[in-house]
């Protein structure tokens, strides 16, 4: 299954279907054939039927995709919403099941559109509200799902194939649209209904500070799971401190429910002879036990880690009912295999990878001595901070891989973190369903949980962060952690060591002395480009800002610098527009001693020039003794930077000038000639003039813009301009991030193009 999520492309469909036909034929052939032989066939025919059914069930999914015709054109559709809508910024976000679609003509006809679609509503809600089980008709506007794709960032089109969405759009419910028509509450999403009750009862007081108002969406999560619920800001403090497993949904608090309601069932079953006769009481309260944390499990979300919980738990529950025991890699495997048999592209997900490790190397390194009093106060607690030390030593390499960073305080943190969630805030939490009273006291002990973390994480090398490194010295870390851990001696361990050395001190490869790259991030409709040179790096512009808690600094920018294990030397912010300033105050947060030049640091002017290891950086505009007025327009005091490698060739960074200060570049006789530009203002039809272009002669040009931004970026017209100059014209929502060489001058490798999948768009040859 691993090996069929790395294709590029699916094959055809009868392709798959031939190879999970042509597995049951031979498995049944072989079927009474003795010999030791047949054990590696059936692996290997094992192997096959598995990579068959993946590349089956994905044509079949892909088959049902939203049609390119139908993008960004209005469209009435009627349907039920199927999950408890999640509050965003500026409005809602909600699942919604298409019933029927019909095109907004005369007469209307009917579209095909995929059945699962998440949509948003932005603005004031309707006064009913909108709630899960609700039968809506609204005019919607969809597109296919489109992520931005940069180096070791997250694939957003990954998640939403692995959640079965197709298609992403907005409610349109303007003046000038057909109204939203609500139709009636349904019985479907039954589950989902009964978390969105509990999680709007659960709403912080009207006059309670941001801090309680935060502390409320951690208690949210614990019982509904609604993870969007939690703040960006407490998000980041638990992934620093290494406890943000602790505030979702996690095995833990499945475990701990299932133990609380077996000793409960336990306890009441034991008091009727009756029953005792009819089934023993442990039997009884294992199996009422499995229930109730399958039902948790259920309600809250149904996530990788539930399912690796619930189905352990089954499998031990039905192996004593049965009088019988399983070694426990057969336990632990096979609930791996169930887990990926019902969804193949878990694999690609961080929380399988982190459950379901931190759980065999748990059962792998217990103590063989089994007459340890663990009961005792003084050996739980010992047990407790060896689990801790070992749990935080092998997924170490797992955390660096996946986040980029590394919790020192991870230990500490999960030391005294583990017992107050477990048997506090989660407590408080669950049992507030009874009592609302219970939520407020869960809401006080978040936060002064959360106050405590806020000191530990001002320690010195807290959090260390380190670039991600190639695959090889990732899972060469990974055993060499593994094998720290296990229960042998220290000379044994020690041989772990050296596997770790090249996951620690990995890092990207830098230009030679006198070259420089460029990387200009696919950060949606804005700009953020990484200059590098052997031993500095500058980063223009820093990304847009989307809403007041959401940068393109802090979701893009920041950890793709980390991953690269870039520390900017300085930043210049072309100008102060939102889609270029956006991230920049994150950006300065993660880096301190950056130097900010531009809009809101050391002002560019024309002249200004520096040297790093023989690659020139000179600001072409704005020109000395401009001052911008009222009026002027932000754009024309764009900075732009030309950078010049040893061996002379150029490129061209124009924030968002236009045709006006491209003329004055010409007029004042400035050097444009470039190899590579990044397309003046995305795109716009005031840019790019046509005496620009041919001063700059790029071989070539890239755009940053927004997938299907509603400026039409970058337009026809000056897309014309460029192909007829044949010059290599790229843009980042179809190539993703764009990686470009001084010592390569004449191509540009795509994102999309270097890690290509079939769920995503393909990169342009």
């Amino acid at each position: 299954m691993a090996l069929q999520l790395q294709q590029a492309q699916l094959g055809p469909m009868w392709l798959y279907v031939a190879a999970v036909v042509a597995v049951v034929v031979a498995a049944l052939a072989l079927w009474r054939r003795p010999g030791w032989r047949k054990a590696a066939v059936y692996v290997l025919l094992g192997a096959g039927l598995a990579w068959g059914l993946t590349g089956w069930r994905a044509t079949v999914f892909q088959a049902q995709r939203m049609p390119a015709a139908w993008e960004g054109r209005d469209v009435r559709v009627k349907g039920v919403i199927t999950e408890m809508p999640q509050p965003v910024a500026r409005g809602v976000r909600l699942r919604f099941q298409v019933e029927q679609a019909l095109s907004l003509q005369d007469p209307p006809q009917a579209v095909p559109l995929p059945q699962r679609i998440a949509l948003s509503w932005y603005g004031d809600t309707p006064t009913q509200g909108l709630r899960a089980g609700q039968r809506w008709e609204w005019t919607v506007r969809l597109k296919a799902p489109h992520g931005e794709r940069n180096p070791h960032g997250m694939d957003w089109e990954l998640w939403s194939w692995s959640q079965g969405i197709q298609a992403t759009g907005y409610v349109r419910h303007g003046p000038r649209d057909s109204p939203p028509n609500w139709l009636k509450q349904t019985g479907y999403a039954q589950v989902a209904q009964w978390r969105g009750h509990l999680h709007r009862a659960m709403q912080a007081p009207k006059d309670a500070s941001q801090r309680q108002r935060d502390s409320f969406g951690v208690v949210q999560a614990l019982v509904t799971g609604a993870q969007s619920s939690i703040s960006r800001s407490d998000w980041q403090l638990f992934r620093d401190t290494g406890v943000a497993h602790l505030v979702s949904i996690s095995g833990l608090h499945i475990t701990m429910f299932a133990w609380l309601a077996m000793a409960v069932v336990n306890l009441l079953w034991r008091r009727s002879p009756r029953l005792c006769l009819q089934w023993p009481a442990p039997v009884a309260a294992a199996w009422a036990g499995l229930m109730l944390a399958a039902a948790y499990a259920v309600f809250s979300g149904w996530g990788i880690p539930a399912q690796r919980t619930i189905g352990m738990l089954c499998v031990v529950v039905v192996l004593r009912s049965l009088g019988r025991s399983w070694p426990w890699p057969y336990v632990w495997l096979g609930v791996l295999t169930a887990v990926v048999l019902v969804d193949p592209w878990s694999l690609l997900q961080a929380g399988f990878w982190l459950s379901f490790v931190a759980v065999g190397v748990l059962f792998a390194t217990q103590p063989q001595d089994r007459n340890v009093p663990d009961r005792r106060w003084r050996h739980a607690g010992m047990r407790l901070l060896r689990e801790q030390a070992v749990v935080g030593l092998a997924l170490s390499p797992l955390t660096l891989l996946l986040f980029g960073q590394i919790s020192v305080v991870a230990m500490i943190a999960n030391l005294w973190a583990i017992p107050w969630v477990t048997l506090v805030v989660t407590p408080l939490s669950m049992l507030g369903a009874f009592w609302p009273p219970l939520w407020t006291a869960a809401a006080h002990s978040v936060t002064a949980m959360v106050w405590l973390l806020e000191q530990m994480v001002t320690w010195p090398v807290a959090v260390l962060y380190f670039a991600q490194p190639a695959w090889w010295a990732g899972l060469a870390g990974l055993l060499g952690c593994l094998w720290l851990v296990m229960p042998w001696g220290w000379r044994w361990r020690a041989l772990g060591l050296p596997l770790i050395v090249p996951m620690l001190w990995w890092q990207s490869a830098v230009p030679p002395w006198g070259h420089f790259d460029l990387l200009a991030l696919d950060v949606g409709q804005g700009s953020a480009v990484l200059l590098r040179t052997q031993q500095h790096s500058l980063l223009f512009d820093a990304g847009p800002q989307w809403s007041a808690q959401s940068d393109a600094g802090e979701r893009i920018v920041v950890p793709g610098l980390r991953a690269l294990g870039v520390v900017p030397t300085a930043m210049m912010v072309s100008h102060k527009d939102r889609d270029h300033a956006g991230g920049a105050a994150s950006v300065q947060q993660a880096f301190v001693r950056m130097q900010w030049m531009g809009s809101g640091g050391v002002p560019c002017q024309a002249g200004q020039s520096w040297t790093w290891d023989g690659v020139r950086f000179v600001v072409l505009f704005p020109f000395e003794g401009s001052s911008p007025g009222k009026t002027t327009k932000s754009n024309a005091t764009s900075c732009v930077l030309q950078v010049q490698s040893h061996a002379g060739s150029r490129a061209l960074l124009t924030g968002d000038i236009e045709a006006a200060q491209e003329r004055a570049l010409l007029r004042a006789g400035a050097d444009v000639q470039s190899d590579v530009l990044l397309v003046p203002h995305h795109g716009s039809k005031t840019s790019s003039s046509t005496n620009f272009l041919n001063r700059v002669q790029p071989k070539v040009a890239i755009v940053q813009s927004g997938y299907r931004n509603r400026f039409g970026h970058p337009v026809a017209a000056v897309v014309r301009r460029y192909q007829e100059r044949n010059v290599n014209l790229v843009s980042t929502p179809s190539c993703g991030a764009a990686h470009w060489r001084s010592w390569s001058p004449e191509s540009v490798l795509c994102e999309r193009a270097i890690t290509p999948r079939y769920w995503s768009p393909a990169a342009p040859e």
